[in-house]
């Protein structure tokens, strides 16, 4: 999706919020038993989900923008009904959170709204809705359950992992297929051959977009590439990202290092990897979203 001026972000109702408690109720007692326990309880404020302080974040900038116009918009896809709906409404009253639009699909998976609202991003708890996004060809991620980001900062940190996230899963690939060796050879023969995009580019443009709106120093979002990545194979990241002018505001090349502590380093509001085991191992201490997209996620679906 491209940027017209307003980054556009659609998250769903369990994302935002915790709805662990009515969500158990409709997998232990189906459909009918949930409706009848959310409208019940349509006056009782929801606690923050993990993904509550990215939006909150995100809907800020607006109140930071001399534009007239808001330069970022959140969009509720949710597969509640609009009469369970209004418990979530009631909590986003609650918290002035500025969301004026939804869709409410009762029980359809929401994603194919994300298109028609022009959404940069689509953030679920939902594995099945992400990966119907990403098949897509939307950028989407399943948000984790873990840690809750609380940053001292009001700066919006957001922090990537590079292969088969903010680029493709080629040379992941040859990882994967080849080993170590042959992938490190690969980017040293390829180092002024640019990455392809992966599914976050689109998001990171947007982002940069955004970033371009305020002075570097003044900026409301700082980025970050934080990668397993090593020397020489960092040479054709950097030379990608010139290629697509978008300047990241950190990168961490690891070399296979864990990846926790320098997210937490970073503070980051939240972090964006294709794999699970990474994802899992951050989400203990801040807000953290899987990527099910390329090859090490192919992997994984065929040999179950």
């Amino acid at each position: 999706m491209q940027f017209n001026g307003k980054l556009v972000v659609a998250v769903s109702s369990r994302a935002l919020f915790d709805l662990d408690e009515s969500h158990q109720i409709f997998e232990t007692k189906g459909k009918e038993a949930y409706c009848a326990y959310q409208i019940e309880h349509e006056e009782d404020i929801l606690e923050p989900g993990f993904g509550y302080e990215l939006v909150r974040k995100l809907l800020a900038i607006n109140t930071l923008s001399e534009s007239s116009k808001p330069l970022v918009e959140v969009i509720l896809l949710s597969q509640n009904s609009a009469d369970t709906g209004l418990r979530i409404f009631n909590s986003i009253d609650h918290f002035k959170l500025n969301i004026t639009r939804a869709a409410f699909t009762s029980g359809m998976s929401p994603y194919g709204y994300i298109a028609a609202f022009g959404a940069h991003l689509f953030l679920s708890a939902n594995a099945d809705d992400v990966a119907n996004a990403l098949k897509a060809g939307y950028a989407a991620a399943t948000i984790l359950s873990g840690a809750q980001s609380q940053s001292a900062s009001e700066q919006l940190r957001i922090a990537f992992d590079g292969d088969a996230v903010l680029f493709s899963d080629h040379s992941e690939r040859i990882y994967q297929e080849h080993g170590l060796a042959a992938f490190t050879e690969n980017e040293k023969v390829s180092a002024k051959i640019p990455l392809p995009g992966g599914p976050f580019k689109g998001f990171l443009e947007a982002l940069q977009a955004i970033q371009t709106q305020f002075e570097e120093h003044q900026s409301p979002i700082r980025t970050a590439l934080v990668t397993a990545r090593s020397a020489p194979a960092h040479e054709r990241v950097v030379r990608t990202l010139r290629l697509w002018g978008i300047r990241i505001d950190e990168a961490l090349f690891l070399g296979g290092m864990p990846k926790k502590d320098f997210l937490k380093a970073f503070g980051a509001d939240i972090f964006f990897d294709d794999q699970k085991g990474h994802c899992e191992d951050a989400a203990q201490h801040i807000s953290t979203a899987h990527v099910p997209h390329g090859v090490t996620n192919q992997e994984k679906t065929d040999s179950t």
